[in-house]
């Protein structure tokens, strides 16, 4: 977990420390090829000149990292990441440490806040949020040895710790609970396809309905956002196979789909029933109040908290299991009509 010093620059270029010296500050003493190839790999190995300074100054940062690569209109009106913040803040505040929050554009983005954070001395270490499919911010914070904490898998992390509940056993559960009422015709509106929980819902899905000889069960696509949930469920309800049961991937787009079924003069749970993931206040604000999978989003954010700060003290990386979503029946579920 060694920080990159001006000396791991100098050895990877093969150079005094001297030359890295003025390479990095815009002096004279080095030919413009060298100078790049030592910018190049300071920014490779998260180096920064200010590094070394804040080193005298500080053995630790006492700071954690959370870069998001998300829209921030999205983190404003998703209640999952604000309870998982919570906690995490609940967690590291008890500890003494500070949370440094940061939204990004893309994935290259976020590896180049985790190179500057690192490099600066800004943080001890990274909780990391949306995995994805061969995702390329796991070999980075491999290559950097910047202390992580993966929220998410049990698979993709590398060899980073790593935080994750069974989403499997959780949308089997749903599934098996709405075939029970008798439904046959069952859709999922889920999340961002390219992400790791999103995969590994579908192919849940299509595992169990296929179990289950479920012929007309089908997943569509969203951005966890109303609007696009809400137009994800219009499509859906306007088919020539309506569904009589949709599962959502998140509880905003569950409360959306819930407007449309109305909006559309279909009746919840009678016509249609409705299942959301990630029970909140939400859920149970609306009429009928939403059937949800849920599970302590706080203590789940505190947790993560916790097993990085187990890390940044030097504890060996290992992949621990949480709570599973639980479901809890609500208005919004009942038989088809005519059952």
């Amino acid at each position: 977990m060694k920080r990159p010093t001006i000396a791991d620059v100098a050895r990877r270029a093969g150079v005094s420390k001297g030359a890295v010296s003025y390479a990095l500050n815009g002096q004279p003493g080095v030919s413009a090829a060298t100078r790049e190839r030592i910018l190049a790999i300071a920014t490779e190995i998260g180096f920064s000149p200010s590094s070394a300074a804040r080193a005298l100054s500080a053995a630790t940062a006492g700071a954690v990292g959370l870069a998001l690569c998300r829209p921030a209109r999205t983190l404003g009106v998703e209640p999952f990441f604000m309870a998982l913040i919570s906690g995490v803040e609940a967690e590291l505040s008890a500890r003494s440490y500070a949370l440094t929050l940061q939204v990004v554009a893309d994935h290259d983005a976020e590896i180049a806040v985790y190179r500057r954070w690192w490099g600066e001395r800004r943080v001890d270490g990274v909780l990391v949020c949306d995995l994805r499919t061969d995702d390329s911010r796991i070999p980075a914070l491999q290559q950097l040895q910047l202390p992580a904490v993966v929220i998410g898998g049990p698979g993709g992390t590398g060899e980073l710790a790593s935080l994750w509940a069974d989403d499997t056993a959780a949308l089997t559960e749903a599934v098996e609970y709405l075939v029970a009422l008798g439904h046959r015709r069952i859709a999922r509106v889920g999340g961002l396809p390219d992400l790791l929980h999103t995969t590994i819902r579908t192919d849940a899905f299509a595992a169990v309905c296929r179990r289950l000889g479920l012929t007309d069960a089908v997943t569509v696509f969203s951005d966890y956002t109303g609007e696009e949930g809400g137009r994800a469920t219009r499509r859906l309800l306007s088919s020539a196979t309506r569904p009589t049961a949709v599962i959502y991937d998140n509880d905003v787009m569950a409360v959306a789909g819930l407007s449309v079924a109305q909006e559309m003069g279909l009746t919840v749970p009678d016509d249609l029933s409705i299942v959301a993931w990630d029970d909140s206040p939400l859920c149970r604000l609306v009429h009928p109040p939403l059937t949800a999978l849920g599970r302590d989003i706080p203590a789940y954010g505190a947790h993560a908290a916790r097993h990085l700060l187990a890390v940044i003290a030097g504890q060996p990386a290992t992949r621990v299991q949480d709570e599973s979503p639980q479901l809890t029946p609500r208005g919004s579920t009942a038989p088809p009509r005519g059952k």
